[in-house]
């Protein structure tokens, strides 16, 4: 066998190199990162444990950056290895976010979107619109956004039906819902149409979900979120968890830092989303995060 070329040595060389620096698919033997692909249990998506979240202030915190500046932000994160990213069609970054990722490979990132409940339109008609704006043939989970009464499985089935129909059409890949308070997040356990569960989550429940959907904070129900997501998990739904850092309450890293932990080690979430504005955010929850599961 003749000797290998110095040529072909370095394209071998460079070729591992820069699979050894793939933030999104840990190395055998490593332990666990922000940046490792997880399943979300029974619908089978992959996806980064930490997402990009463009709904701070409805995504006004985002919006504010301009185009140019928020895709320059995108792409940072993507680079450093966070390829989830979460919007919603009562957000105002949508259509940025869609021009944000255009030219990176589509099967490289995954979208969470999330849909109005209340509007008086045809689903499918609203979820090609919702496809338009941000310029993609499909997402890879779409929640019902929102659900904040004990009474949203049937007041939503209408768009729960719509979802499970265009993921007959693959333009959707898998289906949740976001909860916002105590009786909605009630009816989670046990419900079999679900494969994906959004749910508010930090260790002092700041922006956490109580007696009413939207209350400002509620350390008593601490305890009881907890025991809803650990048993929504066991039904094989993959948990995603927001207000990690109190909807922008937590002006402490400290805070910031043991709501990571709490979320994985003491919750078992499967991932979670947090809203950014600038590298820094980026950095430091990447670091955050990689502290909990260390």
């Amino acid at each position: 066998m003749s000797p290998v070329s110095r040529r072909e040595f370095l394209k071998t060389s460079l070729a591992v190199g820069a699979m050894s620096t793939v933030g999104t698919l840990p190395m055998y033997g490593a332990t666990r990162t922000a940046t490792d692909l997880v399943t979300l249990g029974k619908s089978g998506t992959k996806v980064t444990r930490l997402a990009f979240g463009t709904g701070s202030n409805n995504g006004h915190i985002q919006a504010a950056l301009g185009q140019e500046e928020f895709t320059r932000l995108i792409h940072y994160a993507y680079d450093k290895g966070i390829r989830f990213f979460e919007t919603s069609d009562s957000y105002v970054t949508p259509a940025m976010l869609g021009v944000a990722l255009k030219g990176l490979p589509r099967e490289s990132y995954q979208v969470m979107n999330k849909v109005t409940t209340e509007l008086n339109v045809d689903p499918q008609k609203h979820f090609d619109e919702m496809r338009s704006t941000m310029q993609t043939e499909y997402f890879d989970i779409m929640l019902l956004h929102w659900q904040h009464t004990a009474e949203w499985p049937a007041t939503s089935k209408r768009w729960a039906d719509g979802i499970q129909q265009a993921q007959e059409k693959k333009t959707i890949l898998s289906r949740g819902a976001s909860v916002h308070g105590l009786p909605a997040l009630r009816q989670m356990p046990g419900n079999q149409w679900l494969q994906v569960a959004m749910i508010r989550m930090n260790h002092n429940g700041t922006r956490m979900d109580g007696p009413v959907g939207d209350g400002p904070s509620n350390p008593d129900s601490v305890n009881e979120v907890v025991d809803h997501v650990r048993q929504v998990k066991k039904n094989g739904t993959g948990v995603i968890s927001m207000k990690l850092i109190g909807e922008g309450t937590f002006t402490q890293r400290t805070d910031r830092q043991t709501a990571m932990r709490f979320a994985f080690n003491n919750a078992g979430v499967d991932c979670v989303t947090v809203g950014f504005k600038n590298t820094q955010e980026i950095d430091e929850a990447i670091e955050n995060l990689n502290l909990a599961l260390a």
